[in-house]
């Protein structure tokens, strides 16, 4: 995620304070947002990440940052705020609930704009937010080819088959919009017949004959 330096300081404490409010637990209990991750494989796979990131001196915890596997596989909501845009977690696909922070210079905003585009080779989901409706329009067409699924001013995530055609391009897939009839395609072998009505009586062609 990349956040304009101006409104950091704001958006920082507004973020952790929502975060906050996060309640994890059994999800039979539907007061709970979130639940453990599926399997220990998963668990040891986003922890490696939590992990990295602690160690780094590229890289600060701003949220979260526990985890237990005791009872389920339960991993904090973890946030990251690294000064490296090309940091491990803002170039690899977790699945897990960990998101990852780069503040940059509002000024620099068309840099930015290359470095979304091109420090993943994932291209899965991708939203932009913003009022200006001219720069959210410079943003998506920037971004044409970074995510298959593009979100304006809206969360990106939970797209349901049936009701939002889904599908990731680059290393997340061959972009295939599950839920939609183009997906039909993927599932068809294309076949061209060609018949001659008038079949050849030469096998040369006219303009080797010399006269």
């Amino acid at each position: 995620m990349y956040i304009p330096a101006s409104i950091w300081p704001e958006f920082k404490d507004k973020y952790v304070a929502e975060v906050d409010k996060i309640k994890m637990g059994d999800p039979a209990d539907f007061t709970n947002f979130m639940a453990a991750v599926i399997n220990q494989a998963a668990f040891d796979k986003i922890k490696g990440y939590i992990e990295y990131a602690k160690a780094s001196d590229e890289a600060q915890i701003l949220t979260g940052g526990h985890f237990d596997d005791s009872t389920g596989y339960f991993i904090e909501p973890t946030t990251i705020v690294t000064a490296n845009p090309k940091f491990k977690t803002m170039q690899e696909e977790i699945f897990g609930p960990v998101l990852t922070i780069y503040v940059y210079d509002d000024d620099r905003f068309d840099e930015t704009l290359t470095l979304c585009d091109t420090t993943s080779p994932y291209g899965l989901t991708g939203a932009v937010w913003g009022q200006d409706r001219q720069i959210l329009a410079k943003m998506s067409d920037k971004l044409r080819n970074a995510a298959g699924n593009f979100y304006i001013n809206d969360k990106p995530t939970g797209a349901v088959v049936g009701q939002q055609p889904f599908g990731g391009g680059r290393a997340s897939g061959s972009n295939d919009k599950a839920g939609s009839e183009m997906n039909l395609l993927r599932w068809l072998t294309m076949r061209t017949v060609k018949e001659t009505m008038v079949p050849p009586g030469d096998w040369r062609y006219p303009h080797m004959e010399r006269e």
